[in-house]
């Protein structure tokens, strides 16, 4: 169980953070040089060695390397890296936005167009860009929420790209594309005009994802404990039922993947700032007490050395023997304004690919 300092403060933070935003400069830099956006070895998401390499899947982190320059101009002011963000997202982000194969709309689209609408917003940049900004943000919203499965219980939810049978935990954080579309007014059009609220679509998937892919400790099944994940749920595409537990990245269904318990704090938590819900609460809470109670303990307290410790990559089935860890490094929870991309563990073994 992590040991919390309640006598931490936010100034206590501030060396640290201030290094942070220092490494973090040459790292942006060193990663537009080595991977430019655009480029034919695509999106950084797999390393080998410790470098990232080509691999073919989807380019889910493009819209996080191309934002973290522009959440570094956020954090320090440095105009070259508001400029670099600007030319990337203005040059490569376009197909991002009206991607009809993933779910990972909000990765990519928020964290660039979002970003820099919001910049705009606050008064840090001009406003040039605020037309192009929402009226990518308008699209990206409504084609995701294209992207629909209806379940038996008369919800839905956005489909991975795995397919329709697939609800990841990890869309959660692309239902920020359809609030942000939303906020501008926008709906998604279908068959013959139909007006499809966006709002009711991020409600609807949202509750799908409380209810299929986080446990509440209510019995569902003997690996109902509280506040852990699951990373995907499988449904019947004829009748819209339930089918079973699934994962694509953590070790079984049965497991908990850090990442994607990550996924729900964060994603449930933005979904707060924008729309109360008790079920949003619920759920926000439950993985946070998770994450708290099953991660180890580190010698954080103030006036003492900080030792260096990795969280697992999974935690175990529960009540069972079984269990994996790996020294990796999830995708942590983070600010939803300021929030970004991790970094990544440690190079896989023997050349092995992985993705962080």
């Amino acid at each position: 169980m992590l040991r919390i300092d309640h006598e931490l403060t936010p100034k206590d933070l501030l060396p640290a953070v201030g290094r942070m935003w220092e490494l973090s400069a040459g790292k942006i830099d060193a990663i537009d040089r080595s991977s430019p956006p655009g480029g034919s070895q695509g999106a950084p998401v797999f390393t080998v060695e410790g470098r990232y390499t080509a691999r073919g899947w989807t380019e889910w982190t493009q819209g996080f390397q191309v934002g973290s320059a522009l959440l570094q101009f956020d954090a320090t002011g440095d105009r070259h890296f508001y400029e670099q963000g600007r030319r990337h997202t203005i040059g490569v982000m376009a197909p991002h936005v009206s991607h009809i194969g993933v779910h990972d709309h909000g990765f990519n689209n928020i964290s660039t167009y979002g970003t820099l609408r919001r910049l705009i917003g606050e008064g840090r940049v001009d406003d040039r860009d605020l037309l192009m900004a929402e009226l990518a943000l308008k699209v990206s919203g409504a084609v995701q929420a294209s992207r629909w499965s209806r379940t038996a219980d008369g919800g839905g939810y956005i489909y991975s790209f795995n397919g329709p049978q697939s609800l990841f935990v990890d869309t959660i954080r692309s239902c920020r594309s359809l609030a942000v579309a939303h906020r501008l007014g926008h709906v998604l059009m279908g068959e013959h005009d139909e007006r499809i609220d966006l709002l009711s679509r991020l409600e609807q998937h949202a509750a799908s994802t409380a209810r299929y892919n986080v446990y509440f400790g209510d019995g569902r099944d003997v690996y109902d404990v509280r506040g852990r994940t699951v990373h995907e749920a499988l449904f019947n595409v004829n009748d819209g039922r339930f089918r079973a537990p699934s994962t694509q990245q953590g070790y079984s269904p049965f497991s908990t993947w850090t990442r994607g318990l990550a996924w729900a704090m964060l994603g449930f938590a933005e979904l707060l700032e924008f729309h109360e819900s008790d079920l949003f609460r619920r759920a926000a809470q439950a993985t946070c007490d998770f994450y708290i109670e099953h991660s180890p303990p580190t010698a954080c307290r103030t006036g003492t050395p900080a030792r260096r410790a990795w969280c697992t990559w999974t935690w175990k089935r529960p009540r069972t023997r079984t269990t994996r860890s790996s020294r990796s490094t999830p995708a942590l929870p983070r600010s939803p304004r300021r929030g970004c991309c991790g970094s990544g563990g440690p190079p896989g073994r023997s050349g092995t690919p992985r993705q962080d």
